[in-house]
């Protein structure tokens, strides 16, 4: 992948503005000669991905035919370099007429300037390369591409689009990239960019990056490949550029005044470079003799210019052919340290030749310097015609800074102008997207995004659905326009009933939706019955209403796992219920399995209005005291259906009849000499009719869930029979027993807030679930009987009633006795399931007086026959109270136990 070893050639000759080197260099790169011409086809056909060694090998053209046309004195789009003034000012480049060429193939005019045709071509060449970087999904190719890109811009003396570029690849340069040696040189490449836009600090902290990155790098095995050269190598030039800018740094704080400033710096400076002379093997030279450049500079600036002067000779004789940048900055700090010492004929020998190299090959901040050391000198030497030109000049590029500068602002004021600007027409178009034209509350699109932070936040909300009453009836008795004021009425008065936390949205039409963050349904109940109070107050005669308007809430609060859809659902269902049941009134679901909170069932005749309570208490907040609302009986939800076994005329057949009244005397009765063990009944009357027969319990009303077994059954199947058992029974539960994911995921999808799932146990109940009436425990052994538990404790908690899990009981903890957690208090009856602890059943039975339901499972030894095992175990002990399931039958366990606990506390 780009950049490779002739990429590092190729810009060590451009840097040295060995052009034609260069340009030799990339004579032997594939690629097409002008993007003016057709390419040839490639693998891939026109879809192909953007070629990155492509667009490297553009943009190392396009460098080189800038650095042409900076040498020749014009920048990239044709401008000269030096401002227009005077009769014999260089013209601009004809830039048509370079195009023309290009696509012609031969000069546009007889005096055709190859020049132009050079401008054009670079800034197609720029254009190609910058559309393949932004095409490719390597982050980092495409901000090491745009850090290049700023190079070049800044070469053709274009301010404002390099900081663009640079500004471009910073933001893709995210901290979590892997080390790698192109990271490096991004970092590097832009760290110069920020250097020459005279952002010193930030270089410095790139640059910093950059040497970083190095070091993780090398400490990373495979994180350099074969090409990127040997890992000491690209720590030290890392270290060697780092310290290169903290002495530059130092330097500055030095004119400046500022002495105690930058020794830090100097010594920083001193440090890396030390660091990297001693990372670097001799066959280095360049890398060393940059190292030593760094070094010498750092000792010039902490006061050591004798140790400083031999190493930059050394270093001058060393670069004299060799990179023009090392060359020049060596020079100027040998020129320094020669001038500190009082040396000032050969300290303006080398500063001179410093200023003429770093002019000829455009380096624009070692010209600036060279020429203030120049200045310095002369005036130190009392020499004011030599420090004259060297002063106009310091001051000619210090003002074309300034007017650089006073561009650069101008263009920040526009920049932040049009921010501000782009800013205020977002706000109002974002206002326009999340407002209700009509109230001025959120719309629903804010609503929706409002909710799902909500839910993502972790802080359980209450979600209030609200509908004006039979609002056609109101467009019609006072019309279109006074509709819409009861509307802005109603949305005031909802506003006014919350918090300021609470958000009022209008939902579509004449419902709104009321957000209520770290709020029960219990407490939103609250809040909304004041707001729906309030509507029913409010003197809605002044509209033209000849009835009262009034309103009808649904609400329900988030539990974990819910989404906005999930939640918005249960509440709209509530609304719909409270809609039914007579309007003007609030309905809430429980948070726990979204069963109703309300005054009745869906097809409850229509009650009092008010707020509903399933406890038949009085609520002082509906209404006041003494009014026919509070006096009147609130419809009531029966907690399960009345089992034909509370009433003896009901009784028909199985075991009802021994339940109801026994028919045979007490045991113990088979001789005169044995005693009884009972009470012996008194003897029956004669009747003196014939009995009536009782009449048969109404059909087709189940006094339990309907239970769908989903083991051989498709999905499908599975959903048909419980829409069809909802149809028949919508005041129960469907109960699916032993379904796979995909099953409760579907159920879980269509029912939405109606549907309880246990994963644990393969269950899932769609509907409504009875209010738990007694309470069972289920007792696990090992942790292979989990599952079985889980679904007796299901099956007895949609049945109706409560149930209390403790688990892993079997093994080594009753060893030494039964653990005193182990046996739960105030429960009707106990589910025992155990596989290798089969006997925990009879042990339990002998130390309780509480039923006992065992339920065995195939969990266990090799040797259990799948169960039969814990089974003959089960039913071979001798502990009373214990009655025995089938292996595996935690469903008919539970629903066995929950019919004792709910007869028991009848």
């Amino acid at each position: 992948m780009p950049p490779g070893a002739l990429h590092h050639r190729v810009t060590a000759a451009l840097s040295n503005w060995q052009l034609d080197d260069a340009e030799e260099l990339l004579a032997d790169v594939g690629t097409d000669s002008s993007p003016y011409v057709a390419p040839a086809p490639r693998d891939g056909g026109p879809d192909r991905p953007a070629d990155l060694g492509r667009a490297w090998a553009d943009t190392l053209r396009a460098e080189l035919l800038v650095r042409r046309l900076r040498r020749a004195g014009f920048t990239l789009v044709g401008d000269p370099v030096e401002p227009a003034s005077g009769p014999g000012a260089a013209a601009g480049l004809d830039l048509h007429a370079g195009v023309a060429e290009l696509i012609d193939g031969a000069p546009a005019t007889q005096d055709g300037d190859p020049r132009a045709s050079h401008a054009a071509l670079a800034i197609a060449l720029v254009r190609s390369a910058k559309a393949a970087f932004d095409a490719t999904e390597d982050e980092l190719q495409r901000a090491a591409g745009l850090a290049r890109h700023a190079r070049i811009e800044l070469l053709s003396r274009r301010i404002d689009a390099a900081m663009d570029e640079a500004v471009e690849a910073a933001s893709l340069l995210d901290a979590v990239l892997p080390p790698s040696a192109l990271l490096v040189e991004t970092l590097t490449t832009l760290s110069g960019v920020l250097a020459d836009l005279e952002l010193m600090p930030l270089a410095l902290d790139y640059q910093r990056r950059a040497h970083e990155t190095a070091v993780a790098a090398a400490a990373v095995p495979g994180a350099l490949r074969t090409e990127d050269g040997a890992p000491d190598l690209l720590v030290a030039r890392a270290a060697s550029a780092l310290g290169e800018l903290c002495a530059e740094l130092g330097e500055a704080l030095l004119d400046d005044g500022a002495p105690d400033a930058a020794a830090p710096h100097f010594a920083e400076a001193r440090e890396l470079a030390e660091q990297a002379l001693a990372l670097l093997p001799p066959e280095s030279a360049e890398a060393v003799v940059a190292a030593q450049v760094v070094h010498g500079w750092a000792l010039v600036g902490l006061g050591e210019h004798a140790a400083a002067v031999g190493s930059l000779e050394a270093a001058v004789r060393s670069t004299a052919a060799g990179d023009r940048a090392l060359h020049t900055a060596a020079q100027l700090a040998l020129g320094r340290a020669l001038r500190r010492q009082g040396n000032g004929r050969d300290a303006d020998e080398q500063l001179a030749q410093a200023l003429a190299t770093a002019t000829e090959h455009g380096l624009p901040r070692l010209r600036r310097a060279a020429l203030r050391e120049l200045c310095t000198l002369h005036a130190e030497l009392d020499d004011a015609g030599r420090a004259l030109p060297y002063l106009q000049a310091y001051l000619a590029d210090e003002l074309d800074r300034v007017d650089e500068r006073r561009t650069r602002w101008v263009e920040l004021f526009g920049r932040r102008k049009s921010l501000l600007e782009t800013e205020r027409a977002a706000g109002q178009l974002r206002r326009q997207a999340y407002e209700d034209p009509l109230t001025h509350l959120p719309n629903r699109r804010y609503a929706e995004a409002t909710l799902d932070g909500l839910l993502s936040s972790g802080a359980p909300p209450a979600l209030a659905v609200v509908d004006v009453d039979r609002f056609k009836q109101v467009n019609d008795a006072v019309g279109h326009a006074g509709g819409d004021e009861v509307l802005r009425r109603v949305a005031e008065i909802l506003v006014a009933g919350c918090r300021d936390t609470d958000e009022v949205c209008r939902w579509a039409g004449d419902e709104f939706v009321v957000l209520l963050p770290d709020t029960t349904a219990e407490q939103a109940e609250l809040a909304l019955e004041r707001c729906r109070r309030a509507v029913a107050e409010t003197d809605w005669a002044a509209l033209g209403m000849p009835v009262p308007v009034t309103i009808s809430v649904g609400i329900a609060s988030a539990t974990r796992g819910d989404d906005r859809r999930t939640l918005f659902t249960a509440a709209d269902g509530v609304l719909y219920d409270a809609k039914r049941s007579g309007r003007d009134r609030v309905v809430r679901l429980s948070a726990v399995t979204q069963t109703r909170a309300a005054s009745g069932p869906p097809d409850t005749l229509p009650g009092p209005a008010g707020t509903a309570v399933t406890d038949g208490s009085s609520r002082d907040d509906t209404a006041p005291a003494g009014s026919p609302e509070q006096v009147a009986t609130t419809p009531r939800v029966p907690a399960v259906q009345p089992s034909p076994l509370t009433d003896p005329a009901a009784v028909t057949s199985g075991f009802a009849p021994l339940l109801v009244e026994p028919g045979d005397p007490p045991l113990g009765l088979g001789s005169p000499a044995e005693p009884a063990l009972a009470p012996v009944p008194p003897a029956a009357a004669p009747l003196l009719e014939p009995p009536v027969p009782p009449a048969a319990p109404a059909r087709g009303t189940p006094t339990e869930p309907d239970v769908v077994w989903a083991p051989g059954r498709s999905t499908e199947q599975v959903l048909a029979l419980v829409r069809q058992a909802r149809r028949q029974f919508p005041d129960r539960p469907a109960v699916v027993v032993r379904a796979p994911a995909e099953t409760l995921v579907a159920l879980a999808s269509e029912h939405d807030a109606y549907t309880t799932v246990d994963a644990a146990s393969m269950s899932a109940a769609v509907g409504p679930l009875p209010e738990p009436v007694g309470r069972i425990g289920v007792l696990c052994g090992v942790g292979g009987d989990l599952a079985v538990a889980a679904e007796a404790a299901f099956a007895a908690r949609v049945t109706g009633t409560a149930v209390l899990r403790v688990d892993d009981v079997g093994g080594s903890r009753f060893r030494g006795g039964l653990p005193g957690d182990a046996l739960p208090e105030d429960v009707d009856c106990l589910v025992v399931v155990a596989g290798l602890d089969a006997s925990l059943a009879g042990l339990l039975g002998a130390l309780t007086d509480v039923p006992i339901v065992a339920v065995p499972t195939s969990t266990g030894q090799p040797g259990s026959f799948g169960g039969f095992s814990a089974l003959l175990t089960m039913l071979n002990s001798a502990a009373p109270g214990v009655v025995v399931s089938n292996i595996d039958n935690g469903h008919a366990a539970g629903v066995f136990a929950a019919r004792i606990a709910r007869r028991a506390r009848r």
